[in-house]
């Protein structure tokens, strides 16, 4: 279940909230040396700006290919390039892309909070096989699914708050 939670994080961080963030590209894979790769493989990512994100490039052949890349991505950035150096000027969101940001926000905490339901499923059919094989007394087993059912509620309650702070830090202007 923990681990849900960091990968939950770690896609909350990708999405662009109006402020340059460099894990904003984590998720732009570049198609070089007949593989995809992240980005930051490709060069050194800086935020030297609040609204700018740069990206030296350490190969000048592979210049062109990220740009494509990040203009192919969902992030709705155009980059400026000058020579090894790519720009990625941030704009301000627009209403209508807080509204969308938002329900994306909302559909990966329902997500995340389904493979912490399917988590708790799978630890309780483990018990009701440990009670069949008389590992385990019935006492035991409604204790522990009780412990389960606590770590579910513990776990889903922290994806229910980081929703609700990621969707005013979008509204937030």
């Amino acid at each position: 279940m923990d681990k849900t939670i960091e990968v939950f994080n770690k896609e909350l961080n990708t999405l662009r909230t109006g402020r340059a963030n460099s894990n904003m590209l984590d998720l732009v894979k570049v198609e070089v040396y007949g593989q995809k790769m992240p980005i930051n493989q490709l060069g050194t990512i800086t935020t030297p700006e609040p609204r700018t994100i740069n990206i030296q490039v350490w190969d000048l052949n592979n210049v062109g290919l990220i740009d494509s890349a990040i203009k192919k991505s969902e992030l709705g950035l155009n980059p400026q390039i000058d020579g090894q150096l790519i720009r990625l000027p941030i704009p301000d969101l627009s209403e209508e892309r807080r509204n969308e940001i938002k329900k994306m926000i909302k559909a990966m905490g329902e997500k995340c909070k389904i493979s912490i339901r399917n988590i708790r499923r799978e630890a309780n059919d483990e018990l009701k096989n440990s009670l069949k094989k008389k590992d385990i007394s019935e006492d035991e087993e409604k204790k522990f699914e009780k412990d389960v059912q606590l770590f579910t509620d513990t776990h889903i309650k922290i994806i229910d708050e980081k929703v609700v702070l990621k969707e005013k830090e979008i509204m937030t202007i």
